[in-house]
């Protein structure tokens, strides 16, 4: 009896299995490699030439970031990059790619805080990598910034609570969103969510969600 498949189908199978292997290796490579805390930096924690602990001196002291301790000996390398010009060689921390485009301006200046993107700073001995940073993380935010959202005043305290807005002074300086049926100046207290909604149409905040917005 003749054969019914020809003779190169014998080695399909096994042609088959190697690609298969391949494409599931390649997978579990990408999805190691982007997804995993590695990748986003998440809690790397350099050593600096500078060892400065934020959660002594900004949380326990209150001391702002232009007091220091001038005869502190483990300042010398600033002292020194004063007097002969030459930057302290700090280790970088927080890296953007080449490819994406990101001002500071642009969302500080729009209610996002500091803590937003660099974590509670004030409370660490060491600065570490707090969020990932990534594609995902960065356009959650675009999507829902009403979540993220804080008094301009309240930027760059890392403290901040949106139960500590008083609803009456709140509603007098921003208003509520056109859509709230209720009048929120009554409220106990306000969400995060609800500051967010009012400041977001305040400031007619309409976040990029297109590949141009980032990439450049």
């Amino acid at each position: 009896m003749a054969n019914f498949f020809p003779r190169w189908t014998n080695w399909l199978p096994l042609k088959i299995a190697i690609c298969g292997t391949v494409v599931v290796c390649g997978l579990t490579g990408a999805t190691w490699y982007y997804i995993t805390p590695k990748y986003t930096r998440v809690g790397y924690q350099p050593i600096q030439p500078v060892p400065f602990p934020h959660d002594i001196h900004v949380a326990q002291l209150g001391m702002d970031c232009t007091q220091v301790q001038k005869d502190n000996p483990k300042l010398e390398p600033v002292r020194a990059s004063w007097k002969t010009g030459q930057p302290v060689e700090w280790v970088q921390l927080h890296r953007t790619p080449d490819y994406v485009y990101y001002n500071h301006a642009a969302h500080v200046n729009r209610g996002i805080s500091c803590a937003s993107c660099h974590g509670q700073v004030n409370r660490m001995g060491i600065m570490h990598h707090d969020k990932p940073h990534s594609m995902a993380w960065c356009l959650e935010c675009h999507r829902h910034p009403e979540n993220f959202l804080r008094p301009e005043t309240q930027i760059t305290n890392l403290d901040w609570k949106p139960d500590w807005e008083k609803p009456a002074e709140f509603v007098a300086k921003y208003g509520q969103p056109t859509e709230a049926t209720d009048d929120w100046a009554k409220k106990q207290k306000l969400t995060q969510e609800e500051i967010g909604q009012t400041l977001k149409e305040r400031w007619n905040i309409q976040p990029p969600l297109n590949c141009q917005g980032c990439h450049r």
